[in-house]
C-alpha cells in the first residue's frame, strides 16, 4: 500500500494548481467529445448525405483546423493564452450547436469549417499555457498526465456517445457544446493569464519581436523535428482510415474493429502513468527512436494479420510506441520553443497534425489501391525505421538547441565603484569601460 501511495505521490505530487485546472478542463472536454466520433455516421445515415459529401465536410473540418492552429498560435503570443482559449472555446461551442442545427449541405460544410477553426485554435494556446505553468523538471509527468486524461475522456466519450445517439443525434452536439462551455468556465474563473510571466522582460522599445515568421522558418532544428512528427502522424493515422478497411477485407465486422481499436485507449489509460518513471533520465532521442521503431513494427505487422486477435496484437504493439512518443515529444517541443514565441511554435507543431489528418487517408488509399495492402503496412514499418535513424542523427542538435534556450540571458549592469581610485589609476577609472557583472536572480 505504501508503495502504491509513493508511486501516486511521485506521479501527481508537486504540480501547480493551474495545471490541475487545465487538466480538469481537458478531461471534461474530452468526455463530451461526441461529435467527431460519430460525424461520418451522422452525415451519411441521419442526414442522408453521400459518402463523398461526408468526406468533403470532414475535410473542411481539417482545413479549418489548419487555419485555426496558425491563427491561434499567433493570438496566444500577441493577445494572450487566456483570451485566446476563451474565444476559441466559446466559438467552438457556438459552432457545435450551429452544426447540429444546420440542414443544407452548404450550411453543414460552413459549420464544419468554422468549428474546426475554433476547436483547433485552442490547441497552441493550451500547450503554451501548460508549458508556462509547469516547471521544466515536472513537464514529463505533466504531459503524461494530460495525455492520460485525453485518452480516458475519449474512450469514455465513444461509449457515452453511443447511448446519447439513441436519444437523438442533436443531443451529441448539445452535450459536446456544454462540456466545451464548462471548460471555458474553468479557465475563466480559475486560470490566470501566463503569457507576460513566460515571455520574460519586455523589449526596451516596447515592441513585439520582429521577424517572427522568419525566425521559425530559419529554425531548421525545430522544423526538422516537426517534419519527423508529420511522418509519424502519417503512419499513426492509418488506424483511422486504412485499418478498418483492412479488417473489413478480412471479413471482420465494424463492431470488431471498434473492440480492437478500443485496446489502444485501454492500454494508455492503464499504462501511461507508468511511462514517465520508465523513461525519466534516459536520452530523449533514444526514446523517440525506439518509439518510432516500435510504432513502425506494430503497423507493419498488420500486413500479416487476418484474425481479430492478430489485429489486436498489432494495436497493442504500436500503442506502446505511441505511449513512449507522446510525453517525450511534448517536453522536447516545450524546450525548443522560445518563451516569447511559444504559442506560434505550438501552432506550427499542431499544423503538422492537421496536414497529416488530411493527407494520411489520401496517401494510404493511393498506396493500397495501386500497390496493395501488404505494401501499405510494410511501408509504414520502413517509415518507422527511417524515422528512428533520423531521431538518433538529429538528436544531439536538438539537445544543444534546448540547452541554449534553457540558459537565461541575464541583464548586464555596470559596477558602481565605491572606493576612491589611487592617483595612478584615476584617469583609467574615469574613462575606461566598467566591468560588467551578472545580475543575481
Amino acid at each position: 500500500m505504501r508503495t502504491v501511495r509513493g508511486w501516486f505521490q511521485n506521479t501527481t505530487g508537486g504540480l501547480p494548481r493551474a495545471f490541475w485546472y487545465l487538466w480538469t478542463g481537458t478531461l471534461i472536454n474530452r468526455l463530451g467529445s461526441f461529435v467527431l466520433v460519430f460525424l461520418a455516421i451522422y452525415l451519411t445515415q441521419e442526414r442522408g448525405f453521400s459518402a463523398s459529401a461526408a468526406g468533403l465536410v470532414i475535410g473542411l473540418w481539417g482545413v479549418g483546423g489548419a487555419v485555426g492552429t496558425t491563427v491561434g498560435g499567433t493570438l496566444a503570443d500577441r493577445w494572450g493564452r487566456r483570451p485566446t482559449l476563451l474565444t476559441a472555446h466559446l466559438g467552438a461551442a457556438t459552432m457545435m450547436l450551429a452544426l447540429g442545427l444546420a440542414r443544407p449541405l452548404w450550411a453543414v460544410a460552413l459549420g464544419a469549417l468554422l468549428l474546426g477553426m475554433f476547436a483547433e485554435a485552442a490547441r497552441p494556446a493550451f500547450g503554451a499555457m501548460m508549458i508556462d505553468v509547469v516547471p521544466e523538471k515536472d513537464r514529463l509527468r505533466a504531459f503524461s498526465l494530460n495525455y492520460w486524461a485525453i485518452n480516458l475522456g475519449f474512450a469514455c466519450a465513444a461509449v457515452l456517445a453511443g447511448f446519447a445517439a439513441q436519444a437523438g443525434y442533436l443531443l451529441l452536439f448539445v452535450v459536446d457544446a456544454a462540456t466545451t462551455l464548462v471548460t471555458a468556465l474553468i479557465i475563466f474563473t480559475r486560470v490566470r493569464e501566463t503569457r507576460s510571466v513566460a515571455a520574460g522582460p519586455a523589449r526596451s522599445d516596447g515592441r513585439a519581436p520582429a521577424g517572427v515568421l522568419r525566425t521559425i522558418l530559419n529554425d531548421r532544428v525545430y522544423l526538422g523535428f516537426v517534419a519527423l512528427n508529420l511522418f509519424a502522424a502519417l503512419v499513426f493515422l492509418q488506424h483511422i482510415s486504412m485499418l478498418p478497411i483492412a479488417m473489413g477485407d478480412s471479413g471482420l465486422s465494424p463492431a470488431t474493429y471498434g473492440s480492437v481499436i478500443a485496446l489502444n485507449g485501454v492500454l494508455i489509460v492503464v499504462g501511461q502513468l507508468f511511462v514517465p518513471r520508465l523513461i525519466k533520465g534516459r536520452s530523449r532521442s533514444h526514446v523517440l527512436a525506439l518509439a518510432a521503431l516500435v510504432m513502425g513494427v506494430g503497423f507493419g505487422l498488420t500486413a500479416f494479420a487476418h484474425a481479430a486477435w492478430f489485429y489486436g496484437l498489432t494495436v497493442l504493439v504500436w500503442t506502446v510506441g505511441e505511449m513512449l512518443n507522446s510525453p517525450s515529444n511534448s517536453t522536447l517541443i516545450a524546450e525548443l520553443s522560445p518563451a516569447e514565441l511559444r504559442g506560434r511554435y505550438q501552432g506550427v507543431f499542431s499544423l503538422s497534425w492537421q496536414v497529416a489528418g488530411a493527407a494520411a487517408p489520401v496517401l494510404g488509399g493511393l498506396v493500397r489501391e495501386h500497390a496493395g495492402n501488404t505494401t501499405l503496412w510494410l511501408g509504414c514499418a520502413v517509415v518507422g525505421g527511417v524515422m528512428a535513424v533520423a531521431h538518433l542523427v538529429s538528436g544531439p542538435a536538438r539537445e544543444r538547441r534546448a540547452a541554449q534556450l534553457r540558459t537565461p540571458t541575464l541583464p548586464v549592469r555596470p559596477v558602481t565603484v565605491v572606493r576612491t581610485p589611487v592617483p595612478e589609476a584615476a584617469e583609467a577609472a574615469a574613462t575606461g569601460p566598467a566591468e560588467p557583472v551578472r545580475a543575481t536572480q
